[in-house]
């Protein structure tokens, strides 16, 4: 793998663990958000979304098959949590819904902070309860951290035999593909040539 790849996976898991945003939704309307998340990884967020007396905004949150991980009716304020069950795209979409139409009330503000992997741990807590010293945190922090960048150089070396595999086999496909296209163009030649000399024969143009 070349020192550019691990470079890329090493700027990802350090600075791409925590996605915030902040933006404004105008009245009934829907924005998304798509982010795509590894297998297995705990994913939290904390969202807050200014108040409009004739206005509410719905949060929900779902996978590429459409499932909902998360949702709340006139979200104003609060926290989420959810554990990827495989690699997919996940999408998170603020809705507006007004009875006064747009350009009566104002656009809603609407502020998102997500972290997921090892940003989205609680390593307070887990030194609560584990009783961990300042050094054992900081030392089980560092370890996620390592098996966070494992799992990337696993998932991108699965990646990389995916592709050489489909590589290969459309390779082998298009040269399938090829002979066959040749042995019919040969054949179609041997074919035009004993019909085109028959027919000569046949009008006594050549013996």
């Amino acid at each position: 793998m070349s020192r550019f790849c691990v470079l890329l996976i090493l700027f990802s898991v350090l600075f791409d663990l925590t996605f915030s945003i902040t933006f404004y939704l105008p009245v009934n309307l829907r924005k998304c958000l798509r982010e795509e998340i590894h297998k297995d990884v705990l994913v939290t967020g904390e969202y807050e979304v200014s108040e409009q007396p004739n206005a509410k905004t719905n949060l929900k949150i779902t996978d590429s098959s459409g499932h909902t991980l998360y949702s709340k009716e006139d979200a104003s304020k609060g926290k989420f949590a959810f554990t990827t069950e495989d690699y997919d795209m996940f999408e998170v979409c603020f809705e507006s819904k007004s009875p006064l139409g747009t350009g009566r009330v104002p656009d809603q503000l609407v502020n998102l902070d997500m972290k997921h992997g090892v940003e989205a741990k609680n390593y307070k807590e887990i030194a609560k309860v584990e009783k961990l010293k300042p050094l054992e945190v900081e030392l089980r922090r560092l370890e996620d951290l390592s098996e966070s960048i494992v799992n990337d150089f696993a998932y991108m070396k699965k990646r990389e035999e995916e592709m050489r595999d489909t590589n290969e086999s459309t390779n082998t496909r298009v040269l399938y593909f090829s002979i066959f296209s040749m042995c019919c163009l040969i054949g179609l030649a041997t074919w035009q040539v004993f019909y085109l000399r028959r027919f000569f024969k046949a009008k006594k143009l050549i013996e």
